[in-house]
């Protein structure tokens, strides 16, 4: 393995959600093909709850430095994802975000907002969710797969991306918009880019087949590759599994890439050796979480912002 370098691609420090009242949340289901209806009324509150406190445990061992939160709520389903409610960016600013389904603007909470205020510098937040009442949506980092790097925002096609509300975000954060269509092989749209596509600093996951226009598909692996990176093309068998849902984080002794087990295990060896020539994976397992319809990197709220010092 090459050595391995700090990066803005990859934060050190993390917001993670522990529910206590965890449910498959039936509310977003009609657009999102991942989620496990047949759970919908089954209990699985104890073995999320399990499944978020390994995986905090995990990433602290390896000096991720995460700020665990509990929800105790009854009518947040899918608290668990905080991504898609508020993003961190350098500079020190906060964006958060107008959500489709109302029972998920109920995950917005000040608390964490003002613990970021009091942990790091923050500048200024900037808060979208007013475009709520004109059906304008952009949930956050599973909308959008930022490249901090190159400052391009790639968000694919659906109700939950609003184009004017991410021209609005990319105005105020610097990043270039590039919008595509993805949908699986029955034709049904992607939801979320996170699901699809992870950019790490070397390298980048990316479910290809999966984008609908071939000259678009080809300029976003070409625009990937000219930032030196290596283009991983997964499967959508694998993106099922969610391979695509991954997240770069650095820890104590460099940076590691965070999945799930079930994505881990849908990886060939071949993709596996390529990551690990720049990042160790990191697997943690949540398959009860994965039920909803999210993975390892709904679960992470990265901060790319400058801890303050004391």
């Amino acid at each position: 393995m090459k050595a391995i370098r700090t990066s803005v691609q990859a934060p050190s420090d993390v917001v993670m959600i522990r529910p206590h009242l965890f449910t498959v949340n039936t509310e977003t289901a009609s657009d999102n093909v991942f989620q496990k209806m047949e759970e919908a009324a089954a209990d699985l509150s104890g073995l999320a709850h399990q499944e978020i406190t390994r995986a905090v445990e995990t990433l602290r061992s390896h000096g991720v430095r995460v700020h665990l939160f509990e929800d105790e709520g009854r009518d947040t389903p899918d608290s668990v994802f905080p991504n898609n409610w508020f993003s961190t960016h350098a500079g020190g600013h906060v964006a958060i975000y107008p959500m489709k389904a109302p029972s998920r603007r109920r995950e917005r909470r000040a608390d964490i907002i003002e613990m970021l205020k009091a942990e790091y510098r923050v500048q200024d937040v900037i808060d979208y969710s007013g475009l709520e009442p004109d059906g304008l949506f952009l949930e956050g980092t599973g909308a959008m797969v930022l490249d901090h790097i190159d400052r391009v925002a790639y968000a694919v096609q659906s109700e939950r991306t609003n184009p004017i509300a991410l021209e609005r975000f990319c105005t105020h954060f610097n990043f270039e918009p590039m919008v595509f269509a993805a949908a699986d092989r029955h034709g049904v749209a992607i939801y979320h880019t996170n699901v699809l596509m992870c950019i790490a600093t070397d390298y980048a996951l990316v479910g290809l087949s999966l984008i609908t226009d071939a000259a678009r598909r080809d300029e976003i692996a070409n625009r990937l590759r000219d930032t030196g990176r290596e283009v991983i093309d997964i499967s959508e068998e694998q993106i099922a599994r969610f391979a695509g849902n991954a997240l770069e984080l650095s820890g104590e002794f460099g940076r590691i890439l965070v999945m799930s087990t079930t994505a881990r295990e849908s990886l060939s060896q071949q993709q596996i050796d390529m990551i690990q020539t720049s990042t160790p994976i990191v697997a943690l397992d949540i398959p009860t979480i994965e039920r909803a319809g999210g993975s390892v990197r709904c679960t992470i709220a990265g901060l790319h912002l400058t801890r303050r010092t004391r």
